[in-house]
């Protein structure tokens, strides 16, 4: 319920910030947030922290598996198997970007 209402708060305080200010605000808010995506500095860091969680969620993966072991149903070890053989083929994912 809380996070209903603070979801509801932002909606609303949103739409009050973004009618006042305007179109022309908006799209130079859009343009700043586009020049900043696509600053070097910060998309390093994005692919940085993007493969830190990776390295962590390989290693929680087998702390995990090594503690669980064989405990699991078999409908789980076979999705868990299906989505790291998904994740390894260095496709794009459903937002555009690489398991690098």
């Amino acid at each position: 319920m809380r996070y209903r209402l603070t979801f509801i708060a932002g909606l609303a305080l949103g739409y009050v910030f973004g009618t006042r200010a305007g179109r022309e605000r908006y799209e130079q808010l859009k343009k700043s947030a586009r020049q900043v995506a696509q600053n070097p500095a910060v998309r390093n860091a994005t692919e940085s922290a993007a493969h830190n969680g990776r390295d962590f969620a390989e290693k929680a993966f087998h702390t995990v598996s090594d503690k669980v072991g064989d405990r699991m149903p078999g409908s789980v070890t076979e999705r868990v198997r299906s989505l790291r053989e998904r994740g390894q083929a260095g496709e794009a994912d459903d937002w555009g970007t690489t398991n690098t």
